[in-house]
């Protein structure tokens, strides 16, 4: 069984580890369980998350699939993207073949998790899309996670192009097709997600057909309970629901 695992909130809150991950990776692989870290955030390369893992002592090298991934795969080679994101979307972007640009004309305008994001880039990408571009977002999640709490994430900065441009967006991040498809390539049609986001990671789950571990380290907390969907598995943590699933 492959085991799907999101990385804030289930591994880290920004630069903060959430006790006992690595751990709980390093016994998933040892019982020889095929694990990929699957994220929203578009914002970093995949070296970087790839060199984060390193530091909070999981080798993550070839494991990481991102959003930036699953939205490159929604265009085709040569075409011309105007990128309202981070570095992570350009890096997918090129190695896709796709021409990157910053503003003017396009084929397609990608909105990603960006901390610069602001009035003029907001105005650069709706203009394009009223020009003819069609709009694709990364994900569309309302919020980040951080150990201070929530932050607005991708999908605020969507919701302002999305006003301003009239237009109806293109979504590859969990839990849409795209990256169901990114995953399902990988893993096959048995697995096990793990998030702390019903919305997100479970209707991913869903999506996938795999079974449902909530872990309550991110944004849902054990007060939010019941959620839907419902989960198949609920844990204060990853280390909390990977015992309980191969206990």
């Amino acid at each position: 069984m492959g085991w799907v695992v999101d990385l804030d909130g289930v591994v880290w809150l920004a630069d903060r580890p959430i006790v006992g991950a690595s751990d709980a990776i390093e016994r998933l692989r040892s019982a020889g369980e095929a694990v990929v870290f699957v994220t929203n955030n578009s914002s970093v390369t995949i070296a970087d998350q790839e060199k984060k893992l390193r530091r909070h002592g999981i080798d993550g090298d070839g494991a990481v699939i991102t959003s930036a991934a699953a939205a490159a795969s929604e265009v085709e080679p040569g075409e011309v993207a105007l990128v309202c994101a981070g570095e992570g979307v350009v890096e997918a972007m090129t190695a896709r073949g796709v021409e990157v640009v910053a503003d003017g004309k396009a084929d397609v305008v990608v909105v990603g998790y960006h901390r610069d994001f602001d009035y003029e880039r907001m105005t650069v990408a709706a203009t394009a899309v009223r020009d003819g571009a069609r709009l694709l977002a990364t994900n569309d999640d309302a919020t980040y996670p951080t150990p201070d709490g929530p932050i607005p994430g991708t999908g605020a900065i969507l919701a302002g192009v999305v006003t301003a441009s009239g237009a109806r967006p293109t979504v590859a991040g969990k839990p849409h097709a795209p990256m169901v498809r990114c995953v399902q390539e990988r893993l096959g049609v048995d697995g096990t997600v793990v998030g702390d986001r019903p919305d997100t990671d479970g209707r991913f789950a869903t999506q996938l057909g795999y079974r449902f571990a909530l872990v309550l380290s991110g944004v849902t907390r054990s007060e939010d309970l019941p959620v839907e969907p419902a989960p198949d598995l609920v844990g204060d943590d990853l280390a909390a629901v990977v015992a309980e699933a191969t206990a």
